[in-house]
């Protein structure tokens, strides 16, 4: 029999890519060796690196008359951010990595390593009584990947973007999200990885985030950050 928390969160949702989900930094910085970038290719400085340009990519978003994720060309973008945090700058090393991305194990891609933490993560939530699920902006793969990465069976259910027409910060997938989990929106929490998309989408369904902040490069935020997912759901359960 397990216990429920000191509070009244009784479901956690969780972003996929940069939350429960990594990009595989290796393969990156392999790639990167092969087209001659060696320093700064190793899987560690790849993430570093994305931890900076993570933070550049949400500025460019808040920009957007319509904000999102998987509106083109956003990650062609992505990538040549984290590469100019490489120092990667050359137009023609760009478009070949940015060639290569596009043709990597479609439609999967680049994001296809467990986050170290997320099992732990998931375990802790479930647990302590609460549900767990996803809330994702996808190519319409998340799903399978979760089952791939074994985490799918830890989670209540997962809504892909694609699949229900709408996505973050649009607070309607956030709705259909606690719909499904009948919850209250005071009851659940969210946890992402990007300000604009988490956890203003969040916060216009009514909804509290929290933003994982492993590199501590969002500086100051109105909302509650944690180092990592673990981190961030022993936030939400007052262990922290």
């Amino acid at each position: 029999m397990v216990s429920r928390p000191p509070s009244p969160v009784r479901t956690i949702f969780f972003d996929a890519g940069n939350t429960l989900v990594r990009m595989n930094y290796a393969t990156i910085g392999d790639a990167l060796a092969r087209h001659g970038l060696t320093a700064g290719g190793d899987a560690d400085a790849v993430q570093r690196a994305e931890w900076r340009a993570r933070v550049r990519l949400d500025e460019f978003l808040q920009s957007q008359r319509a904000p999102g994720t998987e509106a083109s060309g956003t990650a062609d973008l992505y990538l040549a951010l984290i590469l100019e945090e490489l120092g990667a700058r050359d137009p023609a090393l760009v478009t070949a990595l940015t060639a290569w991305r596009r043709t990597y194990n479609p439609p999967v891609g680049i994001w296809n390593v467990a986050d170290p933490e997320a099992e732990a993560a998931l375990r802790l939530a479930r647990g302590a009584g609460l549900g767990t699920a996803v809330i994702s902006n996808s190519n319409g793969s998340i799903r399978a990947i979760l089952e791939d990465l074994g985490l799918a069976a830890h989670l209540d259910f997962v809504i892909d973007s694609s699949e229900v027409g709408v996505e973050k910060p649009d607070a309607r997938i956030f709705r259909l999200a606690l719909e499904r989990a009948g919850v209250a929106p005071a009851a659940a929490v969210y946890v992402g990885d990007l300000y604009s998309i988490d956890v203003r989408g969040a916060r216009a369904a009514g909804m509290p985030a929290v933003l994982l902040d492993p590199g501590g490069w969002w500086g100051a935020r109105d909302c509650p950050t944690a180092s990592g997912v673990l981190a961030a759901v022993r936030l939400i359960l007052g262990e922290t």
